[in-house]
């Protein structure tokens, strides 16, 4: 349970929400989308659902604003020097965001989309879509406009690439990608298409 009655003095505001946010991650967890409730979220948060409605109005807003709040932007070196490496860091970013209860609570929703497709759509439209849409598009994007490639390469599927490698090796092996894969995927998948070469040395440049 996020947090238990009696078990802490008053919480701030700022505690308060953060409790909620964990508290309907775990709740979802453990009964679904299709029996979340503000009296759930309540209890497991140690509050009133009074305090709920001052910030939510349901409890499917709870749930998009913790999936919001926990959900990573992936940064972009600040001298936009060295493509490489901050494609392998948002696809490390991706791998860390995988392993948290947010992850879980965002694969509950899209394996449910046919019953809850506005809910589903909500979280395209305000988690996904406004962080980037995939990991490494923001950055595929930024490098395109700093001239390191033309941004007409930067397509659908080629955002698409870092993901679904990703995912398949999670799927195939059971495991989430260590570095060294991270690093193929970029060298062998994401660099070639786009037009950049693996740099001279690097391990995976020297298998392609």
């Amino acid at each position: 349970m996020s947090a238990t009655a009696g078990s802490r003095g008053r919480r701030t505001e700022s505690e308060l929400v953060a409790d909620v946010r964990s508290a309907v991650l775990e709740e979802l967890a453990e009964v679904g989308v299709g029996r979340l409730t503000m009296e759930g979220v309540a209890k497991r948060a140690a509050t009133a659902k009074t305090s709920l409605y001052r910030h939510w109005g349901t409890p499917h807003d709870i749930l998009l604003d913790a999936l919001e709040h926990e959900f990573p932007q992936e940064p972009v070196s600040p001298n936009s020097d060295n493509l490489r490496e901050d494609l392998i860091r948002s696809l490390r970013l991706m791998t860390e965001w995988l392993a948290t209860p947010t992850a879980r609570a965002v694969a509950s929703i899209i394996s449910e989309q046919a019953r809850y497709p506005e809910l589903t759509r909500a979280v395209y439209a305000n988690i996904f879509d406004a962080k980037g849409g995939r990991f490494t598009r923001t950055v595929l994007s930024h490098y395109a406009e700093h001239g390191w490639f033309s941004a007409e390469l930067v397509t659908p599927v080629v955002a698409d690439i870092g993901e679904a490698l990703v995912l398949k090796h999670a799927l195939d092996a059971g495991a989430l990608p260590d570095a060294d894969v991270l690093a193929a995927i970029v060298d062998q998948a994401i660099l070639p298409a786009v037009g950049v070469a693996a740099p001279a040395g690097s391990r995976h440049a020297e298998e392609t």
